[in-house]
């Protein structure tokens, strides 16, 4: 019988995911027109870093939801990506 905490604790952890890469894809239109030989500002450099900051956190959180449930289901663990 599965836990209904663990599958909303997924769900949020999905949620969670999807609304950083999200963020992370609004940044596209801006980092795609930066200039090649100018400068980025510090706003944008301290945005960028905020904004990658929260998916990556997010999506180590994801991740760690997942193999923590297929541990307790005996599944092996994921590999690490190269």
């Amino acid at each position: 019988m599965t836990d209904p905490n663990e599958i909303d604790a997924l769900k949020a952890a999905v949620r969670g995911a999807i609304n950083s890469a999200e963020s992370l894809a609004a940044l596209r239109d801006r980092i795609e027109s930066l200039d090649s030989h100018g400068d980025v500002s510090e706003a944008d450099l301290a945005e960028i870093a905020r904004v990658t900051a929260a998916h990556a956190i997010s999506s180590a959180a994801l991740r760690g939801l997942v193999e923590g449930m297929r541990a307790r289901r005996g599944s092996v663990a994921i590999e690490p990506v190269p």
